[in-house]
């Protein structure tokens, strides 16, 4: 009976374990994504650091659109597109007054902050947006669940 008990202590404290483990790792997925945000944020403004541009600032409101967009592409919502800009901007409107320029990047795909700055800049349209002439920036990242790893960059101006 000492032995049986011991197995169940044994079993729980496996299982607890575990839960405590997939926890973390869910923490550490969504902590991921908001480090490859920042690290695309951080690539972008030394790219425009290198050509004189000021450095964009990360909103949470044009974040919380871009990531809106984002989870839309990775569950088939929408498709992978531009579809709905308009309507993304109509929301950054509603809330910052002052806007009077957007744009916005997506890409599908790549796994690095690196790799998908690169690929922007490599794409005319998508460099002409990261050189604009903008103030505030969102950025998000959703998975599909198919691994599908989906971007959004949103620029807004909303300065002078």
């Amino acid at each position: 009976m000492m032995k049986v008990h011991y197995i169940m202590t044994c079993l729980l404290f496996v299982t607890v374990s575990l839960l405590g483990v997939n926890k973390a790792c869910a923490q550490k997925t969504t902590t991921d994504y908001t480090q490859l945000a920042t690290e695309v944020l951080q690539l972008v403004n030394e790219h425009r650091a290198g050509l004189g541009l000021p450095a964009l600032k990360m909103n949470a409101m044009i974040t919380k659109v871009a990531a809106s967009h984002s989870a839309n592409m990775a569950s088939g919502k929408v498709p992978f597109s531009h579809d709905g800009f308009d309507d993304r901007v109509a929301m950054i409107n509603k809330q910052i007054k002052t806007a009077n320029a957007w744009a916005e990047n997506v890409a599908e795909g790549p796994r690095t902050a690196k790799s998908v700055v690169d690929m922007w800049l490599h794409s005319p349209e998508h460099k002409k947006n990261i050189e604009g002439h903008y103030d505030l920036t969102g950025i998000a990242i959703s998975k599909s669940v198919t691994g599908e790893v989906f971007y959004t960059e949103l620029f807004v101006h909303a300065g002078k």
